[in-house]
């Protein structure tokens, strides 16, 4: 079975505090999947800083279409600042997540006390399997999808590549597949 690419960066031993590992990426990346899949191989919790956001009452598109996406991004703020001190398994975070300075910051602590950050990257033909009309994510909702995808994932890439430090393309493998893979970059 060919593996996906891989581009690890040298990781410092985990310190035991924060996430065992914490996902980042664009809609349609796979964090969700492939993260409980880790977390299930792992043998730890899974945690979705969306869900974490949803489960305060309002779901995310409502958040989106009432509020606004500052009101969501500074609800996802406090997830993500909440879920990095508190939990221990697997965290995926928001495909926006690394828009806001804070939580790049916050994130950027975390890689340089230990923590791996894995960047899943997706093709735009896989995506577009994945995503579908995109009604269920608000930024890509309405118009071409694909194209709005696309226009996100161009605009959020510096952000991934300079916070995540491994790297791994989604596209042609299944989300236990990808666990095995991303077990072993975490386990070097």
């Amino acid at each position: 079975m060919e593996r996906p690419s891989t581009v690890p960066i040298p990781i410092i031993p985990p310190s035991g505090s924060g996430p065992k590992v914490v996902l980042i990426g664009p809609p349609g990346g796979g964090k969700t999947v492939v993260g409980r899949a880790l977390a299930a191989r792992l043998g730890v919790d899974f945690r979705d800083t969306d869900a974490d956001v949803e489960a305060l009452g309002t779901p995310i598109t409502d958040i989106f279409r009432n509020d606004g996406e500052a009101a969501f991004r500074a609800l996802e703020r406090a997830a993500v600042a909440t879920a990095l001190t508190s939990h221990k398994g697997v965290l995926a975070l928001g495909g926006g997540a690394v828009t806001d300075a804070l939580t790049r910051e916050r994130l950027h602590a975390y890689t340089a006390t230990g923590g791996t950050i894995v960047f899943l990257d997706v093709s735009r033909d896989a995506v577009a399997e994945r995503l579908g009309s995109g009604a269920s994510r608000p930024l890509i909702a309405g118009g071409d999808p694909l194209d709005r995808w696309q226009n996100l994932a161009d605009q959020r890439r510096p952000l991934y590549e300079d916070i995540a430090n491994v790297y791994m393309d989604t596209s042609q493998h299944s989300p236990d597949v990808l666990a095995e893979i991303i077990d072993e970059e975490i386990a070097e």
